[in-house]
């Protein structure tokens, strides 16, 4: 029998009505697979690593699919952690990261944080000392004979033709030697462009500070992975380094995320903020002003394995190339 067409379209809507009302609702999107960093920074939480705790509460790791975790060692434990995989990155000093190279720990270099080396000797401008040469026959506090201090001090020196033992060398095994300096104990002492020289200038002493770039451009802090890459790397380098920047351009917002973080430097903001001033300073260069935040000085790389190869007590073992140690390609 042939059916009307009206009766035809009434069973249509019927099946569609049914259909409707019997098909479930859109199904949500599956939560993204993040991938999991674990990232080691330096010993304490600090302003000094504000760019992290920027990129990670504007929420830039986590748009890009990354679930960072944020860990705190001392330097020589971020290197050998970061070789062995147990950390995905680290922040570590350029010149721990070519002795241990050198020594069979698989790590490279992937992105300058600190373009200028942050270690520097520091005085009372009252004590006189006004270069390298007025340091001859001082006594001068650093944490010990080995470390970024001590080849940066060896570096200093070696300029003016002087060597430690033309200092009368005071070690602080607790890294006192700022309250050493304080208590005449010392006239000279090492320590780090953005802490020790700030705080002093703060209590409003005058301070002379002695600083090893225009001399040996040793590598100053920066980005590590192990032996293997893997995609996660690349964004969160770019990420970092974006985070970095907007903190150059409003030194404020990185003061803030660093008190999100770490609610106890609220308590004083002032040095806070002049200590991360200080940091964006050694932050850039000449060298990264031109090539990009991030960007590796090869050729001072190149520089710096000779300078620690000449030293005496040799921390370079064999022959060791840039190439071995530093890496580009994850650079945006």
């Amino acid at each position: 029998m042939r059916r009307s067409p009206t009766i035809l379209t009434a069973l249509v809507t019927a099946l569609l009505v049914s259909c409707t009302a019997v098909a479930p609702a859109a199904l949500p999107t599956p939560t993204q697979q993040r991938t999991a960093l674990r990232v080691g920074l330096g010993y304490i939480p600090s302003v000094q690593f504000a760019q992290f705790y920027l990129a990670e509460q504007r929420g830039y790791y986590r748009e890009a699919g990354l679930d960072v975790t944020f860990e705190n060692k001392i330097d020589p434990d971020l290197v050998t952690l970061v070789g062995q995989g147990t950390l995905d990155l680290g922040i570590a000093d350029g010149t721990s990261v070519i002795p241990a190279v050198s020594q069979g720990i698989p790590v490279r270099y992937i992105a300058t944080i600190y373009a200028r080396f942050p270690n520097v000797v520091f005085a009372r401008a009252s004590s006189g000392i006004r270069s390298v040469a007025d340091l001859e026959g001082v006594r001068l506090g650093i944490p010990g004979r080995y470390g970024s201090s001590w080849i940066m001090l060896q570096a200093l020196l070696a300029s003016e033709g002087l060597t430690p033992e033309d200092l009368e060398i005071v070690e602080y095994p607790d890294f006192g030697q700022l309250a050493g300096l304080r208590q005449g104990a010392v006239e000279a002492a090492t320590g780090f462009a953005n802490n020790e020289p700030v705080q002093l200038e703060l209590a409003g002493e005058e301070v002379t500070v002695l600083r090893v770039d225009q001399i040996t451009p040793l590598p100053g802090p920066g980005l590590i992975i192990g032996p293997t890459t893997t995609p996660a790397h690349r964004p969160f380098v770019a990420l970092t380094l974006r985070a970095m920047q907007e903190i150059i351009d409003n030194p404020e917002a990185g003061l803030e995320a660093a008190i999100a973080r770490v609610p106890e430097l609220g308590s004083d903001r002032e040095t806070q903020l002049r200590i991360l001033e200080a940091t964006i300073e050694t932050w850039q260069s000449p060298y990264t002003q031109a090539n990009g935040l991030g960007a590796i000085d090869q050729v001072a790389w190149e520089r710096s394995i000779e300078f620690l190869d000449s030293l005496p007590d040799d921390p370079v073992n064999g022959t060791l190339e840039v190439s071995d140690v530093v890496t580009e390609d994850l650079l945006p």
